[in-house]
């Protein structure tokens, strides 16, 4: 054809997108701006990505900055991680996280794998059979199988295998894709994926089969988390694949709803009972993970643990500014409080009952970058939870559309085509360097500040900005008690963890 003809073709289908504007009642824009109206919808398609690469500065976008992803990305790729020509951060804005350096700083070589063990042996409380030490304080955060592509799945799972940390299944049961070589922690939440029968009511045999197929150290029951906490969900039939179905125990091609709530135990005393009875047939450690709402639950939950002596192993608190899935509006914006206040409720209540040592603390929402990590441990946290941070080192790049099925990256979608562009071999690889670089981080910091552990980092060590400029410790900003964190127990606790590392 000659060059005119595909003209004639061009105009005509112009012509007949500009027509059909004109007729239809839907959108008014089209109709009064035939055409040219197309351009305002296609623009907002890509807002994400012009805000991304054109128009935000350094710091400025949400819920990770272009510096943020650029280091998680040069840490996974073992490139150079280092900023040039100085920060240029606001260094008097308010909550600002300031690390007090020691003038003799530790002058050991911190080592490239980076080895910081967990300072408590999870389960120990409790002497349960299966108890541990976790060999990494970073470990991966729970991100479910059919929320995130199998190849996305085998990724994180052959990352913790090559870097010891441990992988959490998410609530979407137990797939093929888990099975990479990677240590697991299994959870499950109010639809009892991998552990229900055929009604969807738990099953203590399906649970054992689960167990008994996989490398699992310890099961988390989830009470909600950061993104949608208090909420229910519904996995619609277009989305339940047979892949999906088997995983979690499920028939293929039928809407499956996860309640708001759990129908095995319905206040604090079943809970704790269901924990324990977990913990009974499974030898394994068994904790619960929560966004924090109501500060009653926390106080009695301690209260009852410290005068029954029985209970979870660990609590993971996840922070309302979490979230690796998508959620309505005003569950991320407005529901659970951020990570900071949530942590120091709940370690305040355990304190208050002196079951500080006892318990493992777990920590999620947004603590996968080094500063943010480093002063959650100084306050009490003992394992960083890594998610959204952990995707972006296998190759996510913000744009936000995980709720759509179309991710580009193929790491949050189901569509083979995307995931054919994720090799989960390489992308495994990238994920255990993130995940040692993020304890090389700690360590210089630590060293930095004089002691040997992320978790000796105390009062002295680590202030935050306050509204009228002056500095406070991390631990008077958030009211931990500082005597309960940096104890001459927990000192102890830690020092013998670097001593069989």
């Amino acid at each position: 054809m000659v060059w005119w003809s595909w003209l004639l073709i061009l105009g005509a289908g112009l012509l007949a997108v500009g027509l059909y504007d004109l007729m239809q009642s839907r959108h008014a824009l089209l109709r009064n701006f035939p055409l040219i109206g197309h351009l305002r919808y296609l623009i907002e398609r890509i807002g994400p990505e012009l805000r991304q690469y054109v128009v935000a500065d350094n710091d400025e976008e949400k819920p990770f900055s272009r510096d943020e992803r650029r280091w998680v990305y040069a840490t996974a790729k073992n490139e150079n991680p280092y900023f040039g020509f100085g920060t240029d951060d606001d260094l008097t804005e308010i909550n600002r996280v300031v690390f007090r350096h020691a003038p003799f700083p530790i002058l050991e070589p911190v080592p490239h794998s980076a080895p910081i063990p967990c300072t408590k042996i999870l389960g120990q409380w409790r002497d349960r059979p299966g108890a541990f030490r976790p060999k990494s304080v970073v470990n991966l955060s729970g991100m479910s199988f059919g929320s995130l592509s199998g190849a996305a799945v085998q990724a994180l799972n052959r990352g913790a295998s090559i870097d010891g940390c441990l992988h959490n299944t998410g609530e979407g049961g137990l797939a093929e894709h888990h099975l990479q070589g990677g240590e697991l922690i299994f959870q499950f939440g109010t639809g009892y994926f991998g552990c229900r029968d055929d009604e969807g009511r738990f099953c203590s045999d399906t649970l054992l089969q689960t167990v008994s197929a996989a490398p699992i150290r310890a099961i988390e029951v989830k009470l909600s988390q950061g993104a949608k906490p208090g909420m229910g969900g519904l996995l619609p039939a277009a989305k339940v694949t047979a892949e999906i179905a088997e995983a979690r125990g499920v028939p293929k091609g039928i809407d499956v709803a996860s309640p708001a709530g759990h129908s095995v135990f319905s206040d604090i005393v079943t809970l704790v009972e269901f924990v324990e009875e977990l913990a009974h047939i499974t030898g394994l450690p068994v904790g619960i993970k929560s966004a924090v709402g109501q500060v009653d639950f926390w106080t009695q939950l301690a209260r009852h643990m410290a005068e029954t002596g029985r209970g979870p192993d660990f609590v993971n608190i996840d922070g309302g500014e979490g979230g690796t899935g998508a959620g309505p509006l005003v569950f991320s914006d407005h529901v659970a409080l951020p990570f900071w206040e949530a942590f120091a409720v709940a370690h305040n209540a355990f304190a208050e009952v002196s079951l500080t040592d006892a318990i493992v603390f777990m920590g999620a929402g947004r603590l996968g970058l080094p500063a943010r990590a480093a002063m959650a441990m100084s306050i009490g946290v003992d394992v960083i939870n890594v998610g959204r941070e952990a995707m972006l080192a296998i190759g996510c790049l913000q744009a936000q559309k995980c709720h759509t099925g179309h991710c580009p990256t193929g790491v949050a979608t189901q569509s083979k085509w995307l995931q054919r562009g994720l090799d989960p071999t390489d992308k495994g690889v990238r994920l255990a360097s993130y995940v040692s670089g993020l304890r090389r981080e700690l360590l210089r910091l630590s060293y930095a500040c004089g002691v040997k552990h992320p978790a000796l980092m105390g009062p002295n060590n680590v202030s935050v900005r306050w509204v009228d400029g002056r500095y406070r410790s991390a631990h008077e900003h958030y009211g931990i008690d500082p005597a309960v964190t940096h104890s001459q127990q927990r000192v102890k606790l830690i020092r013998d963890a670097l001593a069989t590392a």
